[in-house]
């Protein structure tokens, strides 16, 4: 998706920075959208996210990286959703970013709270944030998306664990409009 200038727009829907930041790529194996095109995509997508408030500049060395720590991230939940073993390589990456220092929060007058850092102290909260996982009370809760074409993972925190979407507004509906098509179709056929 992009807005009027052509820029990606971002979806913020995961409940968790890590989740929403490996979803800047959607549609993998199929049509690969990469979100994260241009520096100025990852400078909007910390901003937006929160992580952030300041302003970054992003360099297109910096693009680079934080696409090679986003596969890294990416890799680690898939192995941690599908009970696989994490790539050596992925680790080591996402490990050595978490160290990494992480932003500085600060009270401003009107009790308002800024974080301030740079590229990397964001992608540190977001090494740290995937690393969490694995050992955190959302480990048992991560799904992935149950539309064939949508790779998202999600936490499904419902009761009985029953979600099926990432998202009920995408994929959800999609999915719904789809069944209710097919059924509408088959009664047509069969009358």
């Amino acid at each position: 998706m992009t807005n009027q200038e052509g820029a990606a727009t971002f979806e913020f829907i995961a409940d968790r920075a890590v989740l929403d930041f490996v979803a800047t790529v959607a549609d993998r194996g199929t049509t690969h959208l990469e979100k994260l095109r241009v520096p100025g995509d990852v400078a909007r997508w910390v901003q937006q996210s929160g992580i952030l408030h300041d302003a970054l500049q992003v360099t297109d060395e910096q693009l680079t990286h934080t696409r090679a720590v986003r596969e890294a991230i990416f890799g680690l939940i898939t192995a941690l959703i599908d009970r696989g073993h994490p790539l050596p390589t992925d680790r080591e990456l996402v490990n050595g970013v978490a160290t990494r220092p992480r932003p500085v929060s600060r009270l401003t007058a009107t009790g308002q709270v800024r974080r301030t850092g740079d590229l990397d102290a964001a992608l540190a909260v977001l090494a740290a944030d995937c690393i969490d996982l694995f050992d955190g009370r959302d480990r048992n809760l991560l799904s992935w998306c149950a539309d064939p074409t949508c790779t998202r993972p999600f936490i499904d925190r419902s009761r009985g664990r029953r979600r099926r979407w990432c998202d009920m507004k995408g994929c959800g509906d999609r999915a719904k409009a789809v069944a209710y098509r097919q059924r509408h179709r088959t009664t047509k056929v069969g009358t």
